[in-house]
Parts: structure tokens; C-alpha cells; sequence
């Protein structure tokens, strides 16, 4: 054990994780339900303590950058009254880079180079290109438009 956290562990309850070539410190964790699917792409680099859980699928692209103690969740991992159990896909992009302790929650998608700052909790859709900070994570900047004229808001 270096660092004092366990070596990488997986927990798969009768799903799919597929891993390119990417890079897992001490403490990275998946836990994968049944008939689930983790997919991490090449060059993709997740530090000590990254927390990975999908219900239903979590897809992380090529080239990520994820900082320590991340968590990134397709479902809340409980019911919640009335509702039942609410589970919806979560996909990060490719050249994304995840600060410190951040929150990637159910049915949001990230952008391709986007970056979500230390601490954030992401709750919606984040633009490609654009940089997210907060609680709940709001754009600091805003992504170029489809058309290349002007912005387009988070």
C-alpha cells in the first residue's frame, strides 16, 4: 500500500468496465451494477482516491485529466420518495480536466476540453471548451458557438 490507499479496486456486480490505456493511482475505485458499463479511454489519468460508480453507464473519453478524490455518478445510489431509484448516464468528453474533490452527478454530459474546477459539483450539461466552478458548478467562461460567432450559455 503506497500513500496509505489500497490499490485500485473494482466491485462488479455483473457489468461491463472497459479501460484503454490509461493511468490509475492507489485508491481509484469502480463499482459497476449489473448490466452496467464504466468505459475509460486511452491516456485518460485518474489520481488517488477517483470514485467511479455506474447504474447504467459512465463513459469517460481519451486524453481526461481527474484530480484526487473525485466522484463521478450516474445515480444517487438511493430512492428517493415517490420517485423510485433515478439513474441517468453520465459522459465526459475527451481533454477534460476534473479538479480536486469535484462532483460529476447523474444524466450530465461534459464537453470535450472543458474543465470543471476544484470542488465543483456539476449538476447539468457542461458546454465543450467552457470552464464550471461552484456549488452547484456554473460557467466562469463560455464555450464558442457551433457557428463561430459569439457564445453560447451554460
Amino acid at each position: 500500500m503506497l500513500g496509505g490507499l489500497p490499490l485500485p479496486s473494482v466491485e462488479n456486480r455483473g457489468g461491463m468496465i472497459e479501460l484503454g490505456n490509461c493511468g490509475l493511482f492507489n485508491g481509484v475505485r469502480f463499482e459497476c451494477w449489473q448490466d452496467a458499463t464504466i468505459r475509460v479511454g486511452d491516456g485518460t489519468y485518474l489520481n488517488r482516491g477517483v470514485e467511479i460508480v455506474a447504474a447504467r453507464s459512465v463513459t469517460i473519453g481519451r486524453d481526461c485529466k481527474i484530480a484526487r478524490d473525485v466522484i463521478v455518478m450516474d445515480t444517487d445510489q438511493h430512492e428517493l420518495p415517490g420517485q423510485g431509484l433515478i439513474v441517468a448516464p453520465v459522459v465526459i468528453g475527451d481533454r477534460v480536466w476534473i479538479g480536486a474533490r469535484a462532483i460529476v452527478l447523474k444524466g450530465v454530459t461534459i464537453g470535450d476540453d472543458a474543465i470543471i474546477a476544484a470542488g465543483a459539483v456539476v449538476t447539468r450539461d457542461v458546454p465543450a471548451g467552457a470552464t464550471v466552478a461552484g456549488v452547484p458548478a456554473k460557467p466562469l467562461s463560455q464555450a464558442p458557438s457551433p457557428s463561430g460567432r459569439g457564445f453560447t450559455k451554460g
